[in-house]
């Protein structure tokens, strides 16, 4: 580390503390206080204009400003002051220079997060999930999985992503979490497997947020995930809320379902359980029968009622939500491979948790090789992959793009149902199908609702 960039990252440093104690002190009231100290650290950085929108917003929604205050309020001390260090100060702040300074000497982007899938095993049977017949020998390793978030870490990296199976199943990422404390994850858990033990661990971490799975109410979730799993869901969130620990919830989104998950009603009960956040992703044909399940996937005008609900979600309530497609506009379309990658418990680097090929595996190479990889770059190149930012998705949007891209650069299929999005007639012609049928909608949309535009100088990174 060069003399310029220790300089900067002990500045960063000095200022995230004096933020710190702030949060320490009468968090809910020193709000303006953080502002002004951050304010001055950012000026003339990239993300002084954002940062200044988000403040700006907090101030003049009434949703949004009763949101933070409520969070500053009502979250443990020690878990406030992790997310501000850990995800506000390192991952976006500290992280980004050092992410980018990587990428250009290395001729590559290094992504804002990994999503990591320790293990594939899990205890329930979700209909529609790639997660199934996994067993302990599939497992990454502990020291495995050590490198791979110190690397990540190296990089620039400070926010991980843990998905599974279950995540909670591996008993040792308790301690990966307590190692590496300067970083925040995000595990996405199906909740049956919290306790008191566990809410006191994760409230002395502090850097672990977890994210529960949902699919509605009891009978939507059950359904689905097993009888019991609903109220389990809620016993892991009452669990939470009383020791003061972020979560959130995730939502497969299918059409049987999307009205229920953005129902005012259901969101409403979630806010008052305590849950900060929704994460809105759409049911993809990427299971164990991935024909037959195109049959659950949202039509077009369900895809995009789904945008238009997200985000009038996150401007009239205390509530913050993100639809992983039709918010696509704000962040350039398809973050595959760019933004994102998905590490599966085999070891093989994937651009997204729903595109299941790979060029590289990460037990031989490591992360900065795999992130240089041609796969990776191919994809880049080709983003975003049409100007209509509502159709980001290669696989279902724009398939003839990850057949060419995984012909050109070997990539190999990583799942059984992914082989099929590539060979299988049947299976190709559907999905050709299904994205002609949503171009008109999702074109009358992007004009209505973004103007023909959106973010595309993040498109290319």
């Amino acid at each position: 580390m060069g003399l310029k960039e220790t300089f900067e990252k002990k500045t960063k440093e000095t200022i995230i503390k004096a933020g710190v104690q702030l949060l320490e002190k009468n968090p809910e009231k020193n709000i303006d206080k953080l502002y002004s100290l951050m304010k001055k650290g950012i000026k003339g950085e990239y993300a002084e204009d954002k940062f200044d929108y988000v403040y700006e917003y907090y101030k003049n929604n009434e949703a949004t400003n009763l949101f933070i205050q409520d969070i500053f309020k009502n979250t443990h001390k020690n878990c406030l002051t992790k997310f501000f260090s850990n995800f506000i100060g390192n991952e976006n702040w500290y992280g980004l220079s050092k992410r980018e300074k990587v990428g250009q000497e290395n001729d590559t982007k290094i992504p804002f997060t990994i999503l990591l899938s320790p293990s594939m095993r899990c205890n329930l049977r979700c209909t529609g999930c790639y997660a199934a017949n996994y067993s302990k020998k599939d497992d990454l390793p502990f020291e495995e999985v050590d490198r791979l978030v110190g690397e990540a870490r190296d990089l620039g990296i400070y926010f991980v992503v843990i998905l599974g199976g279950e995540p909670f199943f591996n008993e040792y990422m308790l301690d990966i979490y307590e190692k590496y404390d300067d970083m925040y994850f995000m595990p996405f858990t199906n909740g049956t497997l919290f306790n008191e033990e566990l809410g006191d661990k994760l409230q002395k971490l502090g850097n672990v947020m977890p994210m529960f799975s949902l699919e509605g109410w009891e009978e939507d979730t059950d359904s689905r995930r097993g009888e019991g799993t609903f109220k389990a869901v809620m016993n892991g969130m009452d669990l939470l809320k009383e020791r003061g620990i972020p979560f959130g919830v995730s939502s497969a989104t299918s059409n049987t379902n999307v009205g229920t998950v953005t129902s005012d009603e259901f969101i409403d009960m979630l806010i008052e359980k305590g849950s900060r956040m929704s994460w809105y992703f759409m049911f993809m044909p990427v299971g164990g029968e991935p024909v037959k399940d195109m049959d659950y996937m949202l039509n077009p005008e369900e895809r995009i009622y789904l945008g238009k609900r997200t985000r009038k979600i996150r401007t009239r309530k205390p509530y913050f939500t993100i639809d992983f497609f039709n918010d696509a506009p704000y962040v350039g379309g398809c973050i595959a491979g760019k933004y994102y990658c998905h590490i599966n418990s085999k070891g093989d680097l994937e651009p997204c948790i729903f595109a299941h090929f790979a060029a590289v595996n990460i037990k031989e190479k490591s992360l900065l090789e795999g992130f240089k990889a041609p796969y990776f770059k191919a994809i880049r190149k080709r983003q975003p992959y049409n100007r209509n930012l509502l159709r980001p998705c290669m696989m279902i949007d724009n398939p003839n793009v990850i057949r060419e891209i995984v012909a050109e650069n070997g990539a190999y299929a990583t799942h059984p149902s992914a082989e099929l999005m590539i060979k299988d007639k049947v299976f190709m012609k559907k999905l050709d199908e299904l994205a002609e049928e949503f171009k008109p909608v999702a074109d009358k949309a992007f004009k209505e609702d973004f103007n023909n535009t959106g973010n595309y100088e993040l498109s290319k990174g």
